[in-house]
């Protein structure tokens, strides 16, 4: 199969994995923006906890990680999903964070009014998987 990357960053959703300093996995949805092979997601306001989240640690301490998007359909023939893997690096007021701020923006319209100024995950693929029905 050919990865269709177009289907990936249309995506509204993906599930990003991270592994804990003692190698556990850590799985969390996030929305992100892609382009070409950087992906780009971001500590948004959104309610929280804290800003200090689990999965910046855990790319400080193992910078490898999957971002995986996926559709399920009650009719199995249109089942299909996409995997980006690659190393995540954590940007903040920098060329890098400003681009995934940009492109963040221009793909949800809730950030708009919901606010973006935290630390933003940037992703470089080394490695595209895919799958379909």
């Amino acid at each position: 199969m050919t990865v269709d990357r177009a289907r990936f960053s249309a995506a509204p959703v993906a599930r990003l994995a991270t592994v804990t300093a003692d190698g556990a996995p850590h799985l969390v949805p996030v929305v992100f923006a892609a382009d070409g092979d950087a992906i780009y997601t971001a500590v948004d306001g959104k309610p929280k906890s804290t800003q200090r989240l689990r999965r910046l640690a855990n790319i400080a301490a193992n910078a490898h990680v999957s971002l995986l998007v996926d559709h399920y359909d009650a009719d199995w023939t249109r089942l299909w999903w996409v995997r980006a893997d690659g190393v995540a690096s954590v940007h903040q007021g920098d060329t890098a964070a400003a681009t995934g701020r940009t492109l963040l923006r221009a793909k949800y319209p809730q950030y708009q009014s919901v606010s973006l100024d935290g630390p933003v995950i940037v992703i470089q693929v080394t490695h595209w998987a895919g799958w379909e029905a």
